[in-house]
């Protein structure tokens, strides 16, 4: 399966351009952003996008990241009108593009950007995620074990820790969870620990399923059944769940919301994030509307997660 990677350099660096390039890109396809700051490469701008144009930036003020999408996915229109929709106008984008193979990201992955994860504190340890090459892995109740393949899921994302908060404080056992765009697996993996009866996930990146598949098997967990597909593939299932886990992002949640809370048992909880805090309004109407009472918001670094309960 063929990904593309684009290294975006934004000019000048800072955080909240990252957060909405990265938010905007992941609309638009992109699956998986690993900062890349050591990078010294030629960037093309894209105001231009042509070889001819290339630019190399100073790297004093700069900020660079790595944006991965299937190539199958690409649409290069649909890139020209994220990054002339930006919202920062002072920010400059500029980026280069290769493509590459599945094999090499895990190694690449392994080599400079996933450390282990404590949920917690040193002295209150709730949870710890790592992967099969660390060592030192602090002890934690509940020991989930990863071996990411470059998409989101690792905990390190304030959406992913916040939704394992979650499924820490909440209790899931005996419950049926559904986990919609699952990644890496971390979210049904975690409940599945927790003592959940039965877990599907679900992703439509064929990728992110065999990612899944090869963590369960690193982990002690129960019943947890893998699909590739989108929310259409609650269509054609007849169970119902009692948590519906979603961390995706606006537009998708917008868009498959009716399919989830149709999926929920009377008196299922669903708990969602991967987007803003500016979101929320947006969100909160739609779910509101489709019948779920708001539970509750909680917020870091400006990235929300909701939980709304169905009647």
């Amino acid at each position: 399966m063929q990904y593309l990677c684009f290294t975006f350099t934004l000019t000048p660096a800072s955080e909240a351009a990252y957060d909405l390039l990265a938010d905007a890109l992941a609309g638009a396809g992109f699956d998986s952003f690993v900062h890349t700051d050591e990078l010294d490469l030629p960037r093309v701008a894209f105001r231009d996008n042509f070889p001819e144009s290339a630019v190399f930036a100073d790297k004093a003020d700069t900020d660079s990241f790595q944006a991965y999408i299937l190539a199958a996915r690409f649409d290069e229109a649909e890139l020209r009108a994220v990054l002339a929709d930006f919202p920062l106008p002072d920010v400059r984008i500029d980026y280069v593009r290769e493509e590459v193979e599945d094999k090499n990201w895990n190694e690449e992955w392994e080599k400079n950007y996933f450390q282990p994860l404590l949920i917690g504190t040193p002295e209150n340890p709730r949870c710890v995620v790592s992967s099969t090459f660390h060592t030192d892995v602090p002890a934690a109740p509940y020991a989930i074990k990863i071996n990411p393949q470059m998409s989101f899921g690792t905990g390190h994302h304030q959406t992913t820790a916040q939704m394992l908060e979650r499924l820490l404080d909440d209790e899931v056992r005996g419950l049926e969870v559904l986990d919609m765009g699952c990644g890496t697996g971390i979210l049904a993996i975690l409940a599945s620990l927790r003592g959940a009866k039965h877990c599907v996930a679900v992703d439509f990146d064929e990728w992110c399923v065999r990612n899944t598949r090869d963590n369960l098997a690193l982990n002690p967990v129960g019943e947890i059944e893998v699909v590739h597909g989108d929310a259409t593939a609650l269509d054609h299932r007849a169970e119902s769940f009692d948590l519906v886990i979603a961390n995706i992002n606006r537009n998708i949640l917008l868009a498959d919301l009716p399919r989830y809370v149709a999926a929920m048992r009377r008196g299922a909880h669903i708990y969602m994030s991967g987007f803003y805090t500016a979101d929320v309004p947006a969100l909160r109407e739609r779910a509101e509307a489709l019948g779920l009472t708001f539970v509750d918001e909680r917020s870091r670094e400006d990235w929300a997660c909701l939980k709304f309960r169905k009647a």
